[in-house]
């Protein structure tokens, strides 16, 4: 079976309420995933997924100098949702992170 290879981006995330990443319409595998500081000084980003109306956090409060990036997902690591799981991410300031995430839309059970 050929892998459905996929990505979603999302411009200036905010600050005050968590950004909705990927929502999971199937069993996904996410692959990659970068955020990068657009503004002129350091910034922290926080992700989670929700399944069932209960948060998980993947990291917290990660600093990301001026002109950064931070790579949460690499090295063939992956990240496995479920079917209704949402990827979501905040930043400590609007405006100040977009974010590219990889992922392999239905993966075999």
């Amino acid at each position: 079976m050929a892998q459905d290879f996929e990505s979603t981006f999302a411009y200036s995330i905010q600050s005050n309420a968590f950004t909705t990443l990927l929502t999971s319409n199937s069993d996904d595998a996410v692959i990659g995933l970068r955020f990068a500081n657009t503004h002129s000084g350091s910034v922290t980003v926080d992700t989670k997924i929700t399944r069932s109306s209960v948060d998980y956090h993947l990291i917290k409060n990660a600093p990301i100098p001026a002109g950064g990036s931070l790579e949460l997902i690499d090295g063939g690591s992956k990240v496995i949702m479920m079917n209704g799981d949402v990827l979501k991410a905040q930043a400590s300031l609007t405006g100040s992170i977009d974010v590219a995430v990889s992922y392999i839309d239905s993966i075999s059970e």
